[in-house]
């Protein structure tokens, strides 16, 4: 029988990243584990992830829930270093600024 720690080892996301998105999803960690490797392999799918993690830190803040901000804006950082496609889709769309480098 595959465990729910088979099922994360093989998705391609953290931990963190799978409750952000059963969070914003309002689902058990296990479907949102297939959710997000469905994501993943999906076209545009990890600008979706990127979006539902902005979007709990939106509502993290709008609760005032400060610590929770913060841990998700590392997780959304991780998540963009790790998917590059997530910040290079979401720039061609004009949704970031221009980085200066």
């Amino acid at each position: 029988m595959i465990s729910f720690e088979d099922c994360k080892g093989l998705c391609g996301l953290s931990e963190a990243e799978i409750r952000a998105i059963a969070q914003h999803e309002h689902l058990p960690e296990m479907v949102a584990t297939e959710m997000g490797a469905y994501l993943l392999h999906k076209p545009g799918g990890e600008a979706e992830i990127r979006r539902m993690i902005e979007d709990d830190i939106v509502a993290a803040r709008a609760a005032g829930e400060a610590a929770r901000v913060f841990a998700l804006r590392v997780v959304l950082h991780k998540f963009v270093c790790e998917h590059a496609a997530a910040d290079r889709r979401r720039a061609e769309q004009g949704h970031l600024p221009e980085r200066r480098g």
